[in-house]
């Protein structure tokens, strides 16, 4: 079986099926059914999807839910989540509903600047280097006024553009670093036109500019593109009340239990292998809003955890104290996100996502992910500081062990009735279906 092909692209999504099926599994047949099982019956809607890539041959599930209870400034919201993690969407809304009668969550934008660059390499002398782009600083910003007008009319554009000497990390190696605001747009595509402009004219300058050599004229664009570390585009988010008033049934002892949370994030402040995890279940919460909403989660990603490395080491994304009785729990991070564009006005449940959000300007979005990424985590020390994470997260996770088992009614009512007052583990749920089949 050679498993290698040319022109695939150019196949019909029939062929492509057709090709896959054959090459990789023994009953083709199955193989093609499963993969149409998956197809929208709306032959535009599914035309949608299959437009979104490039050489669809189906669509790939993943589960929509909802965490109501968020009362964020004041105003309450249900948040959309995508994801297939079992617990998340369930310890989010717990978190919503424990916090709604505490004075609910706070949050507040605390900048929105995003950035890109052009990197070139220029062989010459770099005080003339500064001044040329001294000279010919507004004939670039000006080149690009096509492109920025429309959001020029919305408020945003080139806030910032600035010529950075990178020589002492590699040689001839300069940046045109320049700040963007794009509104409610994440504005990738508006950044990125923005700068492979800039880089045309830099370079058309340079060969018209008389204070160079030949070999100075010659500026080497090596590409124009934005940056997805964003760090002055932050949302800070935050919780606080009494430490008396975080008694509930699960935590009898509040003084305790908040000294024990200030303590866990104190230790993935200081070490790496902990605050990676301890960021992963932020994310958990941060990305599956970010996907319903239509936004890149990868670029999301990406951003927030060079955040969390900016002091030189990987550390916690979140923070607690308590002083004078307070309890605080809260939480900066970068987030760029749009509510306009892209998957925005096209895929049909990120327009309900929205919809059901209130249609939040892409600040408001911001707030939004950034306090579902903060509950997640107030859910997950809770939990880790109470009971133990499994108690909570394998009581969810038993539902895919029984659909894997395609248990029946009969069997599931008796195996969750078992499981009521036994450990559940993945072996030995395994092994009471086994034993109850027998």
């Amino acid at each position: 079986m050679n498993n290698s092909i040319s022109g695939f692209s150019k196949l019909s999504k029939e062929e492509k099926i057709n090709w896959i099926a054959k090459e990789y599994f023994a009953n083709s047949t199955e193989a093609v059914a499963t993969i149409k099982q998956y197809w929208n019956n709306d032959a535009q809607l599914q035309q949608l999807h299959d437009e979104f890539i490039e050489n669809t041959i189906t669509n790939f599930y993943l589960p929509m839910g909802i965490a109501p209870n968020f009362l964020i400034n004041g105003k309450y919201y249900s948040v959309p989540m995508v994801i297939e993690e079992s617990s998340v969407v369930a310890a989010a809304a717990k978190s919503a509903k424990f916090w709604s009668t505490r004075g609910g969550f706070k949050a507040t934008v605390l900048n929105t600047e995003k950035i890109g660059q052009v990197h070139f390499l220029f062989n010459g002398d770099s005080v003339k280097l500064q001044q040329f782009f001294n000279s010919i600083k507004g004939n670039l910003l000006a080149s690009t006024e096509s492109i920025t007008q429309n959001m020029q009319k919305r408020g945003g554009g080139i806030t910032s553009l600035e010529l950075r000497d990178k020589t002492s990390e590699l040689e001839n190696y300069f940046q045109l670093h320049a700040t963007f605001e794009t509104k409610d747009s994440m504005g990738a595509n508006f950044i990125n036109s923005c700068l492979e402009q800039l880089a045309k004219s830099l370079k058309e300058e340079a060969q018209n500019y008389n204070g160079f050599t030949e070999e100075e004229r010659d500026i080497v664009i090596v590409m124009s593109i934005l940056s997805n570390y964003v760090p002055n585009c932050i949302v800070r988010v935050e919780v606080s009340c009494k430490v008396e008033d975080l008694a509930e049934k699960k935590i009898e002892n509040p003084k305790e239990f908040a000294e024990k949370l200030v303590q866990a994030i104190r230790i993935a402040e200081i070490e790496p292998f902990r605050a990676v995890t301890h960021n992963k279940g932020i994310m958990n919460g941060v990305d599956a809003v970010v996907l319903a909403t239509g936004n890149d989660f990868r670029a999301v990603e990406a951003g927030v955890h060079a955040y969390a490395s900016r002091e030189g080491h990987y550390s916690s994304l979140s923070h607690a104290k308590v002083e004078n009785g307070i309890f605080t729990f809260w939480m900066e991070i970068p987030l760029a996100l749009g509510t306009v564009g892209g998957l925005t006005s096209l895929h049909p449940l990120v327009k309900m996502a929205l919809e059901i959000l209130g249609k939040p300007s892409a600040p408001e979005l911001m707030q939004i992910v950034a306090v579902a990424g903060l509950a997640q985590n107030f859910a997950a020390l809770r939990s880790l500081t109470t009971t133990g994470i499994q108690e909570g997260h394998m009581k969810m996770h038993i539902n895919n062990i029984l659909n894997q088992y395609q248990t029946t009614t009969e069997e599931r009512k008796i195996i969750r009735n078992h499981f009521e007052n036994n450990t559940i583990s993945h072996a030995s749920v395994v092994a009471f279906i086994e034993n109850l089949r027998k």
